[in-house]
């Protein structure tokens, strides 16, 4: 068992070591050199996980769509809202998520490997799909096509803020562009309840820590 979690904590640092590199030099100039040195694992450890540099980058485009720290809401359109502001939080500041997001608009990258926007446009289609099935959406809403338009916006917000000179908050930002998609969505009734405030990921992450803490003293 011990053997076994210590092959796991390796190949997460080899993991978001190729995303630290991957996300400052690019696909192109990544070199397994560059990543073994900042993984501080030795070759054939790296390749006991990952056969090659296009291996890796799998590996970090896997690792792009995820809701982590989102928990069940009354309302469906608030745990929309979640997902992208957490994201946004974590992806100034978690180098593996930013790579995932480097490589999808890669053109070397995406011609090899594809990008993850299909499976975040899924995702989000999804979390529509519940919310107007509990009626929390406008009549004229289709999901697929909304979540389409909210991957975009996302990420062309995500893309310009990082361009800026002085990069804003990323969450700011997104939180904003929630404020003025969601009265085209959301019925008023739910509208006027969703918290799309930039402090909302800190509130979230706070709650889970919160509740591990509890967990762990209920175990002892």
């Amino acid at each position: 068992m011990a053997q076994q979690e210590r092959a796991i904590r390796t190949r997460q640092a080899i993991l978001e070591a190729a995303g630290k590199v991957f996300d400052e030099s690019g696909y192109e100039a990544a070199t397994i050199a560059h990543i073994l040195a900042c993984a501080k694992v030795t070759r054939g450890a790296l390749y006991f996980h990952f056969s090659s540099k296009e291996d890796l980058a799998r590996g970090v485009l896997d690792e792009a769509v995820t809701t982590e720290g989102v928990s069940p809401q009354p309302f469906k359109l608030q745990e929309l809202v979640d997902t992208s502001l957490l994201l946004a939080y974590r992806v100034q500041r978690e180098p593996l998520l930013r790579a995932s997001i480097r490589l999808s608009v890669d053109q070397r990258a995406r011609a090899m490997f594809g990008t993850r926007w299909p499976d975040w446009i899924t995702v989000t289609a999804a979390l529509v799909q519940d919310a107007k099935d509990q009626g929390e959406t406008l009549p004229h809403v289709v999901p697929e096509e909304v979540a389409r338009l909210m991957v975009g916006a996302w990420t062309g917000v995500q893309l310009i803020s990082e361009a800026m000179p002085e990069p804003p908050e990323l969450a700011d930002e997104i939180s904003l562009l929630y404020q003025l998609m969601m009265p085209n969505i959301a019925v008023p009734g739910v509208l006027a309840r969703l918290d799309m405030a930039p402090d909302r990921p800190l509130r979230l992450m706070s709650s889970a820590e919160d509740a591990d803490v509890a967990n762990g003293d209920a175990a002892t």
